[in-house]
Order: C-alpha cells, then structure tokens, then sequence
C-alpha cells in the first residue's frame, strides 16, 4: 500500500506535465468582490493506472483502486482513454464520501509471467485563483452545516484540540476578525515554522520543532484554523498540498479559499495549476474499514492461490 508520504516523494519530479494554455474559465457563482475569480487555464494530459505482473506463479482475485482527479470550481476533468489488457475484467469508477472519485480494477485470473494493466487518460483544465477583491465582509459560518462541520475538528496530524496549538491560535486571532485572523494565522505558521523536507509528523510537532515540509505546514495552519472555529481542508496535489479556508461573505454565500503555507508567499490566491488529486483529511474507505485515512491512497488485494505467484504491482501517474 502506498502511502501519501511515499507519494509526494514520487511525485516531486513530474511536474513537467504536457500543457498548453486556453483561455479563462467563467468566474464561479459567488465570485468577484467577495469570492475567489478564476484566472488563467492550462489544459493538460494525465495518466492513472496500474501494471500487475504475476512472478513466480498464476494469481487470483486481483482488485485494486485508484483515486483519480475529479472536477472541483477550478478544475474540469474529462476521460479521453481508457486502455486494458486482456485479463482485466471490469474497469469502473466509484465515488467516496468527502468528493473522493476512485478508479475500481478486477483481475480474476492472472497466468504465470503474464502482466495485466489498465490505464486511464484525462485531460484536465486547471485555472488559478485569483485573491477575492474585498476581504472586509468576510466571516467564519455561524452555523457551519455537516460538511463544513467535518473540516473543523482534528484529523490524522492535524491536532485541532491540542493546547499548545489551541493557546496559539487565540493568541493570533486575538482583536482579529474574518480575512485579519486568518492571515495573521497564516504569517504565524510561516514565522514559526521552517519550511524544510522531512518525516511525515504532524502539526504537533512540527510547531514543537520549528521546522516541517508542506504537509507540516499546512497541518498546523488548519489545526489553527479549525481551533479559531474556521473551517480549513488539505488541497491534494500533483506532488504537493496546501491548504484552503472557508469564510461566509455578507450575502451569506460561503467560498473555500486557497493559500501557498509552504514556499513563495500567496495568500487567498493559488497560482500553481498542478493537477487536484482530491481534498480533505479525514476519510473513509469500505476497502479498509475501521481506518481513518488522511489521503486515499492506492490500494490493492487478492486472492492466496496453492502454489501460486506472488502479483508485482506498479502504479501509474504521468502526464501524457
């Protein structure tokens, strides 16, 4: 099983991915002076699959799963080929709570030596996000219904309810209100933290450290947000996160709003077009029952066969 960490890790060098520019998207309802506008658009081309070889022997009851990109207000996803081999049997798509799009394989049968693949291509349209141009009415929900709700307590390395954060966020946001507090939040995890690679380990210890990578500070600024009662998500990237931010504007109208914790300063805006994986931290999968999952990962499983193989698995992310 793969896990984010290992993931990012991976990822990191294939940025690179075939793009081309086109145009703008229109701006999403609620934009302008108080929502987030979209600015410019790269199209893009990007594989997700899975190679399995059967070494040593035939295999049985393969089935894995993928997340895979899925449309969110910045980005469109279209599938433009889906590719299999002969052995794989069934090719589907599943959605999981919290907007979570998964790619479903079956293999039934794998003979000695014989490799099964299946591989999807899409073609994503990834606008930026241009800052909203008047902050002053902005606010957290009053009342925040069950979705935002599940953004604003802990999650796997995000301890919302530890004191020494808890202590901190009040101390920020102190006198603050709205767009004020949470960019003064925002210049305090930047401050405290140095932005440097390293073990996955959580907002806890990084602000006790003083140090952690993109996953450590986007951690802490949402533990610190959900702690001031502001809503906040991890933003799952091509080999990258951050974090974005819920605030209600004076019509009422709430708007999730991103922020770049980790590397150059952007605030409210997001620049970088890399392709969205998926969003959030805390999330369930009936392949893995009892967990909670920080990020769906790849995931796979089959069946023991009597003096059978062993299935070699390879996943697949790349632009095309």
């Amino acid at each position: 099983m793969t896990t984010r960490r290992t993931l990012l890790a991976g990822l990191m060098p294939m940025v690179a991915l075939a793009t081309s520019a086109r145009g703008q998207f229109l701006e999403p309802a609620g934009g302008g002076d108080g929502g987030i506008a979209l600015g410019d658009v790269r199209v893009q081309k990007y594989r997700v699959g899975v190679a399995v070889t059967a070494e040593g022997g035939p295999c049985r009851g393969i089935y894995a799963t993928l997340p895979v990109p899925h449309e969110w207000p910045e980005q469109k996803v279209r599938v433009v080929n889906e590719e299999t081999t002969p052995h794989v049997k069934s090719l589907r798509y599943r959605m999981l709570p919290g907007d979570i799009k998964q790619l479903v394989v079956e293999i039934p049968d794998l003979p000695s030596g014989q490799q099964a693949k299946a591989v999807v291509t899409f073609e994503l349209e990834r606008a930026a996000i241009l800052a909203p141009k008047d902050t002053a009415g902005l606010k957290p929900p009053e009342k925040p219904d069950r979705a935002l709700k599940a953004h604003l307590g802990p999650s796997p390395y995000i301890e919302a309810r530890d004191p020494k954060i808890v202590r901190l966020a009040k101390a920020t946001g102190a006198d603050l209100e709205g767009w004020k507090k949470v960019e003064a939040i925002y210049d305090t995890v930047r401050d405290k933290v140095e932005y440097r690679n390293g073990e996955l380990k959580g907002a806890r210890r990084a602000l006790a450290d003083g140090w952690g990578d993109c996953e450590e500070l986007t951690c802490l600024f949402i533990a610190m947000c959900r702690a001031e009662d502001i809503p906040a998500r991890t933003v799952w990237v091509e080999g990258h996160c951050y974090p974005e931010f819920h605030l209600v504007d004076a019509a009422g109208t709430g708007h999730w709003y991103p922020c770049q914790v980790a590397g150059t300063r952007s605030f409210g805006a997001m620049p970088d077009q890399l392709p969205i994986l998926q969003k959030g931290d805390a999330f369930r999968d009936p392949d893995r029952p009892g967990k909670q999952l920080r990020y769906v990962s790849e995931f796979m499983k089959g069946a023991a066969v009597e003096g059978g193989g062993t299935p070699r698995v390879t996943w697949i992310r790349e632009g095309a």
